[in-house]
């Protein structure tokens, strides 16, 4: 398995029931800012993602719309899911779907190797159980209907009523693993985050686990169960082993699972229960490392509720994106929201940080910086003088920033890491004004000064350049192109960003890193 040096992390791989919103495109950012970060850093990195196609919610989508199943998930991946990774510029190195041959084989072989060593028997089982979940609920899970749904049990998370099935199916021993979870949970505290989804699971685990109904012979949309046909794989057992299955287990080439697993894991905190207790309690049977870490983030709140098709509250990325860009998009979640808590997403909110923080804050800056170089040096980026103490100020912070935002993205804190840089941000907007670079050209005996002024302001912008370039990859680049003398931002080792020195001139920008909006956006029901 992997020896430290190498950074695999992973999404969920999401359900085709639907087309995605705004709070699938926020966890595939968040991976996607923490992949980005880890391959700067040097760092073997592999990001995943995919779609979840199995299961009776899919099987009732599909029928609903007049197709079989397998047509609705090639509808929705080709024309939904995939296109997302484009909008909010996703770079992840696989995407994998459940009707893949691959994982299906490798799936095979998991559930042949647990059923082998004897972690799977046939039994009976009844319980309640919501298709939104696909998942059998404990009479906690449920709460009193209201509405149409008034004197009936309901889902707590999803609102509608439990159906009760009895079924004749094969169960995971799940009940052997209680302890050795509540183990993993005290000797890794930091296997599951944040720490309020931790105590969750953990007194979930504490008040004791039943084995886990893995098969369906109701319906026959899924994974046929090796040694018994008339049985399909419970959906989830199916989804969570893609984490392996995409890099080849099961398969006669694993080297990418050798090199590469355990991973981490990005997910919604209402689907960490499935990541944190069954996901690990399988590997363990099957005597797998455990994943590295799971971790739980928020929801995303559309005027303080949960986005619902129901309620006319789910926005599409592109609602955002077609009026701000990606780079606004993916800057907004992960400034504006507490990475691991609720986040509530205002159309007032993202209009008013892509003014101040972007437009006036960083592309301001950038293109001050730049423009004045070409004014008074003709682009060329001049030499030096003796450092003040206001100079040697700023190259201590983008060293500080460097290694605090560094520390913070090891952290799973992409917010922090990011409020870090802005505290350079603002320091090189207050240095340029208190030193007054234009001032000082209009004084021949201050050339120096004024060339210190500005190879010191262009160091610090080349180092907030570098450390938000995982975050906003197209306004970085373009600015490199700027002030880099050429390549990829993405080559810059990010964990010393504050060591780079300027290059030998600059070029204009052609055009501000982001553009005024002249029109807002329809902001309906946000």
């Amino acid at each position: 398995m992997s020896d430290g040096s190498s950074f695999s992390i992973t999404t969920p791989i999401f359900y085709v029931n639907d087309v995605p919103h705004i709070g699938h495109a926020y966890t595939e950012v968040a991976a996607d800012v923490l992949a980005r970060w880890h391959r700067q850093r040097g760092d073997d990195t592999w990001l995943l993602t995919g779609t979840d196609e199995h299961g009776q919610k899919i099987l009732r989508t599909a029928s609903a719309n007049d197709v079989t199943p397998k047509e609705w998930a090639d509808r929705l991946v080709t024309d939904a899911w995939k296109p997302l990774l484009d909008t909010v510029d996703i770079a992840n190195d696989d995407f994998i779907r459940t009707t893949d041959e691959r994982h299906e084989r490798g799936v095979t072989a998991f559930l042949q190797k647990l059923y082998d060593d004897g972690f799977i028997y046939a039994g009976e089982f009844e319980g309640f159980y919501c298709v939104g979940c696909e998942e059998y609920k404990q009479p906690s899970d449920l709460v009193a209907g209201t509405g149409a749904y008034e004197g009936q049990q309901v889902c707590a998370i999803h609102s509608i009523p439990v159906e009760v099935l009895a079924e004749r199916n094969y169960f995971f021993r799940m009940s052997d693993f209680e302890q050795r979870l509540l183990d993993l949970y005290e000797s890794n505290p930091e296997f599951i985050q944040p720490e309020s989804v931790r105590n969750e699971i953990v007194s979930f685990v504490k008040q004791g686990l039943r084995d886990l109904s893995i098969s369906r012979s109701s319906f026959d949309w899924g994974i046929q169960i090796p040694w018994d046909h008339d049985h399909v794989l419970y959906v989830w057992f199916d989804a969570l082993l893609n984490y392996v299955t995409a890099l080849g287990y099961g398969s006669d080439d694993d080297e990418a699972f050798q090199r590469l697993w355990p991973s981490v894991h990005i997910v919604g905190k209402d689907i960490a229960r499935f990541h944190a207790v069954i996901w690990p309690a399988m590997l363990m049977a099957a005597g797998l490392p455990v994943p590295k870490r799971v971790f739980g983030h928020g929801w995303l709140l559309v005027g303080g509720e949960k986005m619902s098709k129901s309620k006319l509250t789910g926005i599409a990325p592109s609602e955002i994106t077609d009026t701000f860009g990606s780079d606004a998009f993916r800057y907004y979640f992960l400034r504006a929201i507490t990475f691991g808590q609720d986040g509530n997403f205002s159309w007032e909110d993202i209009s008013a940080r892509y003014q101040a923080e972007l437009a006036n804050g960083f592309g301001n800056l950038a293109s001050r910086i730049v423009a004045m170089i070409g004014r008074y040096f003709d682009g060329v980026v001049p030499a030096a003088g003796a450092p003040t103490d206001a100079d040697a100020a700023i190259d201590a912070l983008a060293k500080s920033v460097t290694e605090r935002a560094d520390a913070a993205v090891g952290d799973f804190a992409p917010h922090d890491a990011i409020a870090t840089v802005w505290e350079l941000v603002d320091a090189l907007n207050g240095y340029i004004t208190e030193q007054e670079p234009w001032a000082l050209a209009k004084d021949d005996a201050k050339r120096e000064r004024l060339a210190t002024v500005l190879v010191t302001a262009l160091r610090g912008l080349g180092t907030v350049a570098v450390l938000v370039s995982p975050v906003m990859p197209k306004a970085t680049q373009k600015l490199w192109a700027s002030i880099g003398a050429g390549g990829s931002i993405a080559e810059q080792r990010i964990d010393r960003a504050w060591e780079w020195q300027g290059a030998a001139q600059v070029v204009p920008l052609e055009s501000g890193l982001f553009p005024r909006i002249e029109q807002q956006p329809e902001q309906g029901a946000a």
